[in-house]
């Protein structure tokens, strides 16, 4: 086995994916292993609820996986998303005296004050930039530009606190290190639009088991981002209305499910059957699964905002696992009346695997594959020979990775998410860079009373303020 990989956890509603991979010279990834975990007892709608069970799906993937490799894995690369993310546009303001030229430190500061932001029981994930406002005029780059009020327009990326700490938690209960964590959306983005779709405008639709993640660009840059907290679970516990179990109501789904149905096609004599004694009419079943379909639809065209109806020209791009269900582009056409619709089955990078689930290309592993994609540091450790002489070096942790936190300038809008280690040590920086600022404005100011009181007591001052004195006392005895 190559002593160089990249590993990528996803970490899905139905099921955790563990995958390792290599880059090779050529810009092509070759898949080493891939093995995934049922989650359905520990994530739901894409968000940690049950802990300890989490951590012994992750603790089972990275065994599974470094049996597989015959090497240790000593960090993995790690994607976040699921309910309650979601975007808000944040502006803001800085003004001037006198006519100023922008510089970077001017756009840092607007950044670092918008990132410094706090919204209630809410996490700022990422930001991105939108545009610049320079006195009157919008600019993408305002650097060199001379203005006396200049204005940051950007996108702040949220995630309850409770599920980042809890997901945070999961990986340092399990002593696995995130060498990055990452918005799956975002990179699912770049592994599957197009530069001319992103720059055209276009919504990104991914199909999950619990979620729906919406994420709508314009002039490249992420204009808006939701997840709807409905999938194709829905659908299969709407068939299981009809008094069967949820797992027989999959099997329909799959074998029957259709997202659109014409009238004229419609057998009204077909009956479906149930169970060994019972059938349902096949224009029943279809009404319980396009009504949901429809639900799920007329949700994603009301996460796009206003200002970009009849700009994206990109169209709808779907992809996840719902979008396998027949008729599905059909559908988002006839209810969203936008004609371009495409189903991205696979990603844009070349990989080469002879894993089955990778070769499907059925739009299921198409985050786990952007998020193998984005790593970038070898997650290879010692190899595995089974002697009872190994070494068992200390692996690093999260903490260790991220001691030194990066600028914000450097990960915002790229979809790079700061662990919470990285988090925490990026406050006690600024906690400290506060602190030393205060002590030396403390400083400054002592220095300056100490040079007023020095000049005060100067001989040339007692000199001026006796004569001042001696010059009073003339005055008043002549008057």
């Amino acid at each position: 086995m190559p002593k160089e990989f990249i590993v990528a956890i996803e970490l899905g509603s139905s099921k955790i994916t563990g995958i390792a991979g290599k880059k090779n010279l050529d810009g092509s990834i070759t898949v080493l292993a891939v093995v995934t975990e049922n989650s359905t007892s520990c994530i739901r709608k894409g968000v940690v609820y049950n802990i300890d069970k989490t951590v012994q799906c992750l603790t089972t993937i990275m065994k599974r996986l470094e049996s597989i490799l015959k090497t240790k894995i000593v960090h993995v690369y790690v994607g976040v998303g699921g309910q309650s993310i979601r975007s808000i546009k944040n502006v803001i303001v800085k003004e001037f005296n006198d006519e100023t030229i922008v510089d970077q430190s001017m756009i840092n500061e607007l950044m670092d004050t918008n990132r410094s932001m706090t919204y209630p029981d809410l996490e700022i994930l990422d930001l991105a930039t939108q545009e610049y406002k320079v006195d009157a005029q919008y600019q993408i780059d305002p650097i060199g530009i001379q203005c006396k009020r200049l204005e940051g327009h950007f996108l702040n990326i949220l995630w309850h606190s409770t599920y980042y700490k809890s997901l945070n938690k999961c990986f340092d209960k399990a002593g696995i290190a995130i060498a990055e964590m990452y918005l799956a959306p975002l990179a699912l983005a770049d592994s599957i639009l197009s530069e001319n779709e992103k720059r055209s405008g276009c919504v990104l639709v991914d199909l999950g088991a619990d979620t729906t993640t919406v994420s709508v660009y314009y002039k490249n840059i992420l204009r808006h981002l939701a997840v709807i907290p409905l999938g194709g679970n829905n659908i299969t516990k709407d068939i299981a209305s009809l008094q069967i179990e949820e797992s027989e109501a999959e099997k329909m789904k799959l074998k029957y499910g259709s997202a659109f149905t014409d009238n004229s096609d419609i057998d009204s004599t077909l009956m479906l059957p149930l169970d060994a004694d019972r059938q349902v009419p096949s224009s029943k079943f279809i009404e319980i699964v396009e009504a949901r379909v429809q639900e799920i639809i007329e949700n994603v065209c009301n996460q796009v905002p206003s200002e970009y109806d009849g700009k994206l020209l990109g169209g709808i791009i779907l992809t996840g696992g719902g979008s396998k269900m027949k008729n599905i582009e059909r559908a988002f056409r006839i209810y969203t009346h936008i004609e371009k619709v495409r189903i991205a089955k696979f990603v844009t990078q070349t990989i080469k695997s002879s894993d089955a689930k990778i070769n499907a290309h059925d739009g299921t592993m198409n985050t786990v594959l952007g998020l193998l994609a984005k790593g970038d540091m070898n997650c290879a450790g010692e190899e595995i020979t089974g002697s009872l002489f190994d070494s068992g070096t200390q692996k690093p942790t999260t903490a260790d990775i991220h001691a030194n936190p990066r600028p914000i300038t450097e990960t915002s809008g790229r979809g790079i998410v700061q662990t919470e280690a990285e988090k925490k040590a990026d406050e006690e920086a600024r906690k400290k860079a506060a602190e030393e600022a205060a002590e030396k404005a403390r400083k400054q100011k002592e220095a300056e009373e100490e040079e007023k009181r020095r000049k005060e007591n100067s001989p040339f001052n007692k000199l001026f303020r006796n004569v001042k004195k001696l010059l009073n006392t003339i005055t008043q005895e002549e008057e």
